[in-house]
């Protein structure tokens, strides 16, 4: 059974999502990478904001997998910015 603080976890994730979908479009700036920028981001700051301070639940422990891959794709996205910002006799 879901508990109380897990689902409000995912109801803010998914009103931050939509949030940050709305923004970007609203921009004009809407694109997979930047989407997913603010999404982690936002998982990260609720996560962070929603940890107990004795005991992590068992379903906050196994985020850590979420967020590690979430770290993995972001240092992708970030390394293909740099790589496009940088001149091409650089590498």
């Amino acid at each position: 059974m879901i508990t109380q603080q897990r689902q409000r976890l995912i109801y803010v994730q998914i009103s931050w999502m939509l949030v940050s979908i709305l923004v970007l479009a609203a921009l004009q700036s809407l694109s997979l990478e930047l989407f997913f920028v603010l999404s982690f981001i936002g998982l990260l700051v609720l996560v962070e904001l929603t940890a107990p301070f004795n005991v992590t639940p068992a379903w906050q422990r196994r985020l850590k997998w979420f967020i590690l891959v979430g770290f993995v794709v972001f240092t992708i996205i970030v390394v293909r910015r740099i790589l496009a910002i940088l001149p091409s006799g650089v590498f």
